[in-house]
């Protein structure tokens, strides 16, 4: 069960599905509910100051580099598209319901990245994405274990 937990935060701190895949491994493999709820939102939480740091410094010293700005910059321009209008026209609300979307594409990574290229203040930024993040997890926690009953 603790691998099970752990595997589940893991997957809750990846870009690759954040705790929209973390908290459904959990559950169908049988962690507390309560357990599940708490250490996944925590772990996609711990996304943002990671990105932060990535993008105050990591991404600035690659950016010499022809690739990884290419790169970069592809990445950039698909959270500007899909966080974009909402960001500029609503600000802090905007990046929280951007963040809240429980979809591919949406989530922390991409509302940091969002927030950080439009300028919205980091602890700003920070508390839009940790509330938009509760959101999503409280979202996706919910179908799933209504989805888990329904199969019983």
């Amino acid at each position: 069960m603790i691998s099970d937990l752990l595997i589940a935060m893991l997957w809750s701190i990846s870009p690759l599905g954040e705790a929209k895949v973390g908290i459904p491994y959990a559950l169908l493999n049988g962690v507390n509910i309560y357990l599940t709820f708490a250490f996944c939102f925590l772990a996609n939480v711990l996304v943002f100051p990671i990105m932060m740091f990535f993008l105050k410094v990591i991404n600035l010293y690659f950016l010499k580099y022809y690739y990884y700005k290419k790169a970069a910059l592809f990445v950039a321009r698909r959270a500007k598209i899909g966080a974009g209008d909402n960001v500029k026209k609503y600000g802090f609300w905007g990046l929280i319901i951007f963040v809240l979307i429980p979809l591919p594409g949406t989530g922390v990574y991409a509302g940091s990245i969002a927030g950080y290229l439009f300028g919205v203040e980091r602890k700003r930024a920070f508390l839009a994405n940790v509330i938009g993040i509760f959101i999503s997890c409280a979202i996706v926690w919910t179908t799933t274990l209504v989805a888990m009953e329904g199969f019983n």
